[in-house]
């Protein structure tokens, strides 16, 4: 993990233990005392690498404890299996740690959530008129999409996440009618800053989901974008809702430079706030006449 640092890392941040392993010194066992240690020190050669990886030693973990169970009562963590700690356990422990953990995360639990969300939803329906979205991603308990479906709860389809974890890519044609439908959201990067993150993953998207022959064009061209968002104009799904960044996209003129000056949010990154304005006025958008009619035959004639 720290290549030719290992060594002033054992140094300086680990006390070996009588069994052979490692652990951290009380001033550095959590991120937070990690980050205020770093934030210190100005003249640590390969600083961030150092840091990131600390703070992948911190989190490194399977199982958390369960305070004053004296190690007999511990709780999974999210994702077991991407830790190192997991990948250099042999087969059979791996097989019977993720049986347990598919279990407590989606078994166990299941009939619990599911009373609890028939005896308060309905109440939150009733309590307004307008459509109730839920945002069914991730890890969601199996009751969750029939629960939904007989409260006539819309579903969030994001063309990223299939919820089918045997396709990498879901196609806006293939959303059920009560969905809401969207490329991209606050929390992710937009249509053109995913472009560009992972070469591979563009590459199978412009072949399969555009069905485009030959190489992917290194940067998001604006006809791709503009296909994207008439993939979604075009879904069945009730509702098809844009980030303005995705609809700007489609022209060459008024997008941004930066395609990576567009995201709203980085949910990982504590110090990325909410920082996104738009980078032109409304008294300057409402006169692109072009762009904002070409915008509203593709909504009218889609049926939206």
């Amino acid at each position: 993990m720290f290549g030719e640092h290992a060594n002033f890392v054992k140094a300086s941040f680990l006390q070996k233990k009588s069994n052979g392993n490692y652990e951290l010194f009380d001033q550095f066992n959590t991120q937070r005392k990690i980050e205020e240690y770093f934030n210190s020190q100005d003249e640590i050669q390969e600083k961030q690498k150092l840091k990131t990886g600390l703070f992948d030693l911190v989190s490194n973990v399977i199982l958390f404890e369960e305070e004053g169970s004296q190690k007999q009562q511990f709780h999974f963590r999210i994702s077991i299996e991407h830790t190192t700690s997991f990948q250099h356990l042999d087969d059979a422990t791996k097989a019977r740690l993720k049986d347990l953990y598919i279990d407590y995360f989606y078994r166990r639990q299941d009939e619990f959530w599911k009373k609890e969300a028939l005896s308060k939803l309905p109440y939150l329906k009733e309590s307004t008129d307008m459509l109730i979205c839920g945002e069914d991603l991730g890890m969601v308990p199996h009751s969750v999409p029939g629960v939904m479906r007989d409260l006539g709860i819309l579903s969030l389809e994001i063309q990223r996440m299939p919820k089918d974890p045997n396709i990498e890519f879901f196609h806006p044609k293939n959303a059920p009618y009560l969905s809401v439908i969207t490329p991209s959201t606050h929390d992710m990067s937009t249509i053109r800053g995913w472009w560009e993150e992972d070469r591979n993953r563009t590459q199978k998207f412009y072949n399969t989901i555009l069905e485009a022959e030959g190489e992917a064009p290194f940067f998001c061209e604006s006809w791709v974008n503009r296909a994207l968002v008439l993939q979604h104009l075009y879904s069945p799904a009730m509702w098809s809702v844009f980030q303005l960044q995705d609809l700007l996209g489609m022209s060459e003129q008024l997008r941004r430079e930066n395609p990576h000056e567009e995201r709203i949010n980085v949910p990982a990154d504590p110090n990325h706030f909410w920082r996104y304005r738009m980078h032109i006025n409304l008294e300057q958008l409402i006169k692109e006449k072009e762009f904002n009619e070409e915008l509203m035959d593709y909504v009218s004639n889609s049926g939206r």
